[in-house]
């Protein structure tokens, strides 16, 4: 019996790259293959953790051209990898109302739902793009990609072809979950984008959340300094991991190998991806995952995820999954291991990388807790 999902059969038919394993080194890097759906070229990203509740295509413009027009029933946010180039808009083209824009290197938006787009190459070299969708859970749920790709319904309530759709705005909506939101459909560069402190996730850590064209798939931005990790932490699968900037390292843990992984005698179950910029990785369903910058500049990354816990569409099988959440600690119900309850053996590998980087050290000074069990 054949096991896939509707999803998995349909990028099957696509006739395009797939890609598995942890992660993706460097999107830049990837190979790509004609795509008949979008006119370009293109190729699927899926990665262990994203689980059938997020979508992922690598794609390509050729310079000077544009991609086919497009609309799909199901939510995106496309990141500009490389190159500049515009997107048009619109629901009916004979009323004349299209909105446009243009975006280049580090720019990110939001398609509206169900709206008809076109992306325009506007250089002379290949634009690359990374588009991340809900298209999984939709299409396992209809089993129906003509009705998803071709659906008449228009909604207005999320865009009416409103002249400043698109214009980037920096306005933060109330605190939520812990974190700022930052309400904008585009911002012209994630990666100089001002970021809000978030010490409750690591040591000077900043983060905001991107609520973008009312959706339930939202992102974030977060950032930490030169001899710096976060705090470990698990949440439920399909975040998409995108780092902008520095190099480094993630590790990751099921739950099942315990707070102190290494303590425990579970080191097998610690699963290491490197990065640089233009890595992308995806930490499964309740994995512990603690992102470490070893370079000698400060780590950004870029997040693709469902609202679960801030923002104002909430995903309710968040709530199921992670009842107090990522800024919680484990000790009161959350999914967060606070720096003194963490295995010491990662603070101890953390000063081994930083000499071979020549890197200063800069953690804050800690005791770690008794009486953590593995």
């Amino acid at each position: 019996m054949d096991r896939s999902t509707a999803y998995e059969q349909w990028m099957e038919r696509q006739g395009i790259p797939i890609l598995g394993g942890y992660g993706v080194e460097d999107l830049a890097a990837v190979e790509l293959a004609p795509w008949q759906r979008t006119g370009g070229n293109a190729a699927f990203i899926q990665v262990v953790g994203l689980e059938g509740f997020t979508g992922v295509v690598l794609g390509e413009i050729p310079p000077g051209e544009a991609l086919h027009p497009v609309k799909h029933l199901h939510d995106q946010i496309i990141y500009i990898v490389r190159g500049s180039g515009a997107t048009e808009v619109w629901w009916d083209p004979d009323d004349g109302r299209k909105t446009s824009f243009e975006w280049s290197e580090g720019g990110i938006f939001a398609v509206p739902l169900n709206a008809t787009y076109r992306l325009y190459n506007g250089s002379r070299e290949p634009v690359r793009y990374l588009a991340v969708s809900s298209a999984p859970p939709l299409m396992d749920l209809l089993h129906d990609p003509e009705f998803i790709f071709n659906c008449d319904r228009v909604f207005r309530d999320r865009f009416d072809a409103q002249a400043d759709y698109f214009v980037p705005s920096t306005r933060r909506a109330e605190k939520m979950g812990g974190f700022w939101v930052q309400e904008s459909n585009f911002i012209a560069d994630v990666k100089s984008a001002g970021l809000d402190e978030a010490e409750n996730k690591g040591a000077s850590l900043q983060l905001t959340v991107l609520q973008m064209a009312c959706s339930s798939l939202v992102g974030h931005i977060a950032e930490w300094p030169v001899g710096l990790y976060n705090k470990a932490h698990h949440h439920q699968g399909g975040a998409v991991l995108l780092i902008l900037r520095s190099s480094g390292y993630t590790i990751m843990w099921p739950q099942e190998a315990g707070v102190r992984p290494y303590q425990s005698g579970n080191a097998d179950s610690v699963v290491r991806i490197d990065w640089q910029e233009g890595s992308v990785f995806s930490p499964p369903t309740g994995w512990f995952h603690q992102h470490i910058n070893t370079g000698n500049v400060p780590a950004r990354q870029l997040a693709f995820r469902y609202n679960t816990q801030s923002g104002h569409y909430r995903l309710g099988i968040g709530k199921a999954l992670n009842k107090a959440g990522v800024v919680t600690s484990v000790r009161e119900g959350g999914t967060l291991i606070e720096y003194e309850d963490e295995d010491p053996q990662i603070r101890t590998d953390f000063k081994r990388e930083l000499e071979k980087t020549g890197v200063k050290y800069a953690m804050p000074p800690v005791v770690y807790a008794e009486g953590i069990r593995g």
